[in-house]
């Protein structure tokens, strides 16, 4: 499964209610300089505020963490788009803002002392902590971040490009200050997005002694983060060691995390290996995300005696959508009853009761778990957003409520088989010596799915063994993590399995799951391919959007010509997190409503070592 993480609009001259520091003296006129930015209403952590809730201010530094991940890694150049980097690379990093977890739309500053907006939000300027130092004692400028952003502009990766794609300048006023322009006028979003997705680079290290930043490379980059790479092996292991004078130690943002004095993450290339090295007591934390583990697979003697624990955490984050991402290039999935057709042939109540055991939610939405999906029928807002385009886009946008097709769970798929046949021979394929068969083209049908894991093979197989009983030739292939990435940022795939995660609200990362002008972007992550006006005008709206209730009423409308376009054949979501992990670990008692406190580089940032053991 590929998992699309982003970072984090809106218009609304209210959001002046964001807290002024009174001791502040703006650059320019009718400014506010503020300690935060939100969306929505005022910041909840006053300035001033000492730590983030769900970290522990008095947590004691030490000892080693280390982790598992699946995969490998190529390259530690995180701003171009080749390559395969770890994820765990924003340890030896700083963003300008980041997100208190607490909230779903606020910006907190790190690099960042405090910005200055105009009353039009037509720019932002950000006053950098004079105390901010790379790792070899240089000060971190402003400069930096103009290097980061004009080698992302040249080098970067399609996605984070399109992402940041409504910030028109970035410049340095001096060391301290950076002032971005935007294209658009009253939306705090884009700012947002920009102070949490951008990482200053030492523009000094990289142009020294022949480096050059559009290439990959295996060599340690200069950091200013809590950490910096201690060790690589490379595609097997990266070790990272604590800076202990790291210059933002006592900032609020910080207080209470990065507490383990090494992290350790070693690589596994099959997920059932990478469990029975848990169970072996080879690393110390993991995130399961898988039903029949959760359930049947924690009776070793670790879990047992109690060295090992369990622990299932509620989230109240939205959640992304994963399902099978059909794409609609390819000449055999461009008719929608072809891919209506498919998901028919897809039996997930035998699925979540003989492989999930039951433990899962059907995914219904591209918004799952949250309020910017559609349920029932659409809302005379949603409507008025959707009239323009009755007669483009399928009748049932505007009547029926979507639900994927069901089974009884019996494995006894008839009922289903038919619709699909039918809708196969409305589309023009019929079944011909056994083989679906275009009656135009004499093509027979052939879908591949393309795996980087095999972590869902349990789940791809039953529905590859589904399609080759009407007649098409299924497949499921298993390729290298390199070759994975490869293939999909060229979009050289018949299906892949891939779940979109949204900051909410959700915002310009709609652009490139879905637009249009996304569908033929290299990297991209439009893997379906979408080309519809109606799914673009409603992303623009939700951009557009002057209140929260503007926003839901877009997605809403967008979810609905997403769904009824039949882009992906849905699978599930988990409401809850499931975590295991050693018991010589420790964490506070309280964790944050939209985070758990993996803050995107997955580990378990405001987690200890316990002493003594």
């Amino acid at each position: 499964m590929r998992r699309i993480l982003t970072a984090f609009a809106v218009p609304m001259l209210a959001v002046l209610t964001l807290p002024i520091l009174g001791a502040a003296v703006p650059a320019y006129a009718d400014t506010v300089t503020v300690h935060a930015l939100k969306q929505f209403g005022e910041p909840e952590f006053k300035p001033g505020f000492t730590h983030f809730p769900h970290a522990n201010p008095d947590a004691p530094k030490g000892g080693q963490l280390t982790l598992g991940a699946l995969g490998s890694f190529d390259s530690l150049n995180t701003i171009i788009l080749r390559g395969v980097r770890p994820r765990t690379m924003g340890l030896i990093s700083d963003a300008l803002m980041v997100p208190s977890g607490w909230e779903m739309d606020a910006a907190y500053g790190a690099l960042v002392e405090t910005v200055e907006l105009p009353d039009d939000r037509r720019w932002a300027v950000f006053h950098l902590r004079k105390e901010a130092r790379w790792h070899n004692g240089v000060p971190v400028t402003a400069g930096d971040v103009v290097f980061a952003w004009e080698s992302i502009q040249a080098h970067g990766a399609p996605f984070l490009k399109s992402f940041l794609d409504r910030v028109e300048t970035v410049e340095a006023l001096d060391d301290q200050r950076l002032k971005i322009t935007l294209k658009t006028t009253n939306e705090i979003k884009p700012i947002i997005d920009f102070a949490q997705s951008i990482a200053p680079q030492p523009k000094h290290w990289w142009t020294a002694n022949g480096r050059d930043i559009s290439k990959t490379t295996l060599e340690p980059p200069l950091g200013s983060g809590p950490y910096k790479i201690k060790a690589v092996d490379p595609g097997r292991s990266i070790t990272y060691e604590r800076v202990a004078d790291y210059w933002g130690k006592d900032l609020p943002t910080a207080k209470g995390f990065n507490n383990f004095d090494v992290v350790k993450v070693d690589y596994y290339r099959d997920d059932d290996v990478m469990f029975e090295a848990f169970k072996a007591g080879a690393y110390d934390f993991r995130a399961e995300n898988r039903a029949q583990r959760w359930t049947t697979g924690y009776d070793f003697p670790a879990a047992k005696d109690g060295r090992v624990a369990r622990v299932s955490v509620k989230s109240e984050l939205p959640l992304g959508a994963q399902g099978f991402r059909l794409n609609t290039r390819r000449a055999k999935f461009a008719d929608l009853r072809v891919r209506e057709a498919l998901g028919y042939l897809f039996d997930f109540e035998w699925i979540q009761k003989n492989i999930l055991y039951g433990q899962y939610v059907r995914t219904t939405s591209n918004f799952p778990n949250s309020d910017f999906g559609a349920k029932g029928l659409p809302t005379p807002a949603e409507l008025e957003l959707l009239e323009p385009f009755r007669g483009k886009i399928p009748d049932a946008v505007f009547t029926r409520a979507y639900e994927p097709p069901k089974t009884d769970g019996t494995g006894n798929n008839r009922a289903n088989v038919r619709e699909a046949t039918r809708l196969f021979k409305e589309a023009g394929w019929e079944l011909k010596n056994g083989r679906l068969t275009n009656v135009k083209t004499g093509e027979a049908m052939s879908i591949e799915f393309l795996d980087g894991s095999g972590g869902l093979a349990r789940v791809i197989q039953p529905y590859v063994e589904s399609l080759r009983k009407v007649g098409i030739d299924a497949s499921y292939r298993i390729v290298d993590t390199a070759q994975y990435e490869s293939r999909t940022d060229d979009f050289d795939f018949d299906v892949v399995v891939a779940n979109f995660n949204f900051f909410t609200p959700p915002g310009t990362e709609l652009r490139s799951y879905f637009g249009s002008a996304a569908a033929d972007v290299k990297g991209s992550a439009n893997y379906a391919g979408i080309k519809e006006p109606a799914a673009d005008a409603m992303i623009d709206r939700a951009l557009a959007a002057k209140d929260l209730a503007s926003v839901q009423a877009a997605t809403k409308a967008l979810d609905r010509v997403l769904l009824w376009g039949f882009y992906m054949v849905p699978h599930w979501y988990n409401p809850e997190s499931w975590i295991s992990y050693k018991t010589t670990l420790a964490f506070p008692e309280k964790t944050p409503k939209y985070d758990l406190d993996f803050r995107n580089t997955g580990y378990p940032a405001a987690w200890w070592e316990k002493r003594g053991q």
